[in-house]
């Protein structure tokens, strides 16, 4: 399929697909050219939607597409790794849905398969690219704040226990840490930079995976970070950042925000509203930037942020089980 600007190739048709797939589809600047799925039916219906994609009943020949350039690759989490060398090792640009893999050590692999295929590789943290949220951490940044004292950002909702359903089994990368918590830790790393230590406090499901933690996060200097997620009970949803000179509050949800609170000791006060979904847009932008410009990895998302969050997860998980 030919259409305007960057030609993608989505692989997997689940709900995240379609979503992002439709952001693509409806850019003035890119085209979805293929969807690509192990079942071929379910790809030829999303790509119908998608604007009249080629179809392909496997990653394999979605990553061998001519036609694509870049790949979204939305698979649950275990499969992240495979589909991901595939496209580095066939030439396209790779944007994964987070987590970028299940485990630490495909994470690291993943990065020595980019570093040697010379390709772009960025996890879809589509909240660092929600100007609310890129406003935050420039007042942090410029210590409009002042110095960062404690942070606290919740995720949660009540999900209906399915052990055999994505958020609760293991071999589908169940749990909350992996599915919620990579927001509140990613956030916090946005925000604090690299945690010295994480304390973790939580209880397991029936199938072993993490249903609800709290994760006390230190970095240097002395600020900490409180980081819940829970799959069994509805959480605020809000983050709020406290530094010596004033205070921010993302919200509704920080991960998707619509709104900005800044209150300063100056008696600067802020009150802002966007629009999450821009969310979205901005990080396929990125990868389009990214990719013109001869890059291996996003500025505002490097691979380094994906491997620090992706330790804390893995230390947090592992934690829990003992």
């Amino acid at each position: 399929m030919s259409g305007p600007g960057l030609g993608w190739g989505v692989a997997a048709t689940g709900s995240i697909a379609r979503t992002v797939g439709t952001v693509i589809a409806q850019h003035p600047d890119m085209h979805v050219a293929a969807v690509g799925s192990r079942d071929r039916d379910r790809a030829a219906a999303l790509a119908a939607d998608l604007g009249g994609a080629v179809a392909h009943g496997s990653y394999a020949a979605l990553v061998e597409d001519a036609s694509v350039e870049a790949v979204y690759v939305a698979t649950p989490h275990p499969q992240h790794a495979a589909v991901v060398e595939a496209a580095l090792r066939a030439g396209k640009a790779v944007l994964c849905e987070k987590p970028l893999t299940a485990e630490l050590a495909e994470t690291e692999r993943l990065l020595d398969v980019a570093a040697d295929a010379g390709g772009f590789l960025m996890e879809a943290v589509w909240m660092r690219f929600n100007p609310l949220v890129q406003r935050l951490a420039a007042l942090v940044q410029d210590g409009a704040l002042g110095e960062i004292r404690s942070l606290s950002a919740a995720f949660g909702f009540r999900a209906p226990y399915d052990p055999a359903g994505r958020l609760w089994d293991p071999a589908l990368g169940g749990g909350a840490l992996l599915d919620l918590g990579i927001y509140t830790v990613d956030l916090a790393q946005l925000l604090l930079g690299t945690p010295a230590r994480v304390e973790v406090s939580g209880s397991l499901a029936p199938t072993g995976v993490d249903q609800e933690s709290s994760l006390l996060l230190t970095f240097a200097g002395g600020a900490r970070a409180l980081l819940a997620q829970s799959l069994v009970a509805d959480l605020p949803g809000t983050a709020e950042i406290v530094g010596t000179r004033g205070w921010a509050r993302l919200g509704p949800e920080f991960h998707a925000a619509t709104e900005l609170v800044v209150q300063t000791e100056a008696g600067r006060s802020e009150h802002s509203v966007g629009d999450a979904q821009v969310g979205y847009a901005g990080e396929l932008e990125e990868v389009a930037r990214c990719r013109a410009a001869g890059l291996t990895q996003s500025p505002r998302m490097p691979l380094g942020a994906s491997l620090i969050d992706m330790r804390v997860l893995d230390e947090a998980r592992r934690a829990l089980r003992r």
